[in-house]
């Protein structure tokens, strides 16, 4: 018997072995993106992502998109976020992993659990959650009007336990932590320059004017990347002309440059373009730090990201159900017409870098 189980335990650990090499094989960006600036931009953006098991499940947890100060308009003091939105994952994970070890979040899981219909309602300004039971409010959110407020979401809930959307909602509402568009560019475009041996945010600080001592990239924003500053290379937005790590640039309602990302492959061969984006008006499972694509035909890489031919995969929704959000797509808010639609640029002192590590 003890031979038997001794086999028994060589023949698992083997087992084990060879998953966990195949796993690690299949988590390597080098495995799909070779050794250039694809896998470095890749590198970056797998940071921004962490499974997590909680609640019996698996799951990924993302970056959560920062607040940038749109939900504290009504109040007379500001939401505080950690960073400003400009952090980066070093600085943020240590963070979310604390909020997760918390009674009060392990708290907030047990009551998604109560397997009665719910509200959620978080006050984002004082970092707290309540549970309603209350009928008249499951009602409303159920048929879509919505009570919240821009401080206070409310989100129905089925109380047959949390999903990937309910901790996101946690970090974002009581955590108050996360990256805003920019900051998450900065990132990328940071992460990439050190790889290349490049100190990004010491070369532009001159640009940027940044005091002795700060960091540069509370400085950086999406105005700096919509900037006639030397630094951005202005480029005519046709598929032919972009690279990855060039920056989109997109456009509110109002015509204001106001959402940027960041390309992270275009393949010619089969028409796909990637880019890379946190912001909070995606699909639920999706807010945060995540991936888009643009579908083009390949025979017409000339054709420009406005050309409605081009079909792209990423749809917007509000942060919460209920709440008003306008553009179905991001095609639709790329092409906005409003002082000219969206844009894309290069960040000149990248082109070495991009150039070695290709290389």
């Amino acid at each position: 018997m003890k031979i038997n189980f001794i086999i028994f335990l060589l023949i698992n650990t083997q087992l084990l072995t060879a998953q966990t090499n195949h796993l690690i094989t299949f988590s390597d960006p080098s495995r799909i993106w070779g050794s250039g600036i694809e896998r470095v931009i890749e590198e970056a953006y797998r940071q921004c992502i962490r499974t997590k098991f909680i609640d019996g499940r698996v799951m990924n947890i993302r970056l959560p998109f920062a607040m940038n100060n749109d939900r504290d308009l009504m109040l007379e003091r500001k939401i505080i976020i950690p960073g400003d939105g400009k952090g980066n994952p070093e600085l943020l994970w240590p963070i979310i992993e604390d909020i997760l070890k918390t009674d009060d979040f392990n708290d907030y899981i047990k009551a998604l659990s109560s397997g009665r219909e719910k509200a959620v309602i978080f006050d984002m300004l004082e970092r707290t959650w309540t549970m309603s039971s209350d009928l008249f409010i499951v009602a409303r959110l159920r048929t879509g009007s919505y009570s919240g407020l821009p401080h206070r979401p409310y989100i129905l809930t089925s109380g047959r336990g949390a999903q990937d959307s309910d901790v996101y909602n946690y970090i974002y509402c009581v955590g108050s932590v996360g990256l805003d568009c920019s900051g998450f560019v900065w990132h990328v475009l940071s992460y990439a320059a050190r790889q290349g041996g490049f100190d990004l945010g010491r070369a532009l600080m001159p640009v940027l004017g940044v005091p002795r001592g700060a960091d540069p990239s509370a400085y950086v924003g999406t105005a700096f990347f919509n900037s006639r500053n030397p630094q951005i290379i202005q480029l005519t937005d046709e598929i032919r002309n972009l690279r990855p790590l060039d920056i989109m640039l997109f456009r509110d309602v109002d015509g204001m440059i106001v959402h940027s990302a960041v390309i992270q492959s275009i393949d010619f061969t089969k028409g796909v373009l990637r880019y890379l984006q946190c912001n909070n008006v995606s699909l639920s499972h999706e807010r945060g730090v995540h991936d888009s694509y643009i579908y083009f035909d390949p025979s017409n890489s000339s054709v420009s990201l406005k050309d409605p031919s081009l079909h792209w995969t990423q749809k917007r929704q509000a942060p919460f159900l209920g709440e008003d959000y306008v553009f179905e797509d991001d095609g639709e808010r790329y092409r906005n017409r409003i002082n000219g639609g969206g844009r894309v640029v290069r960040m000149r002192a990248m082109i070495p870098v991009i150039d070695r590590l290709n290389r």
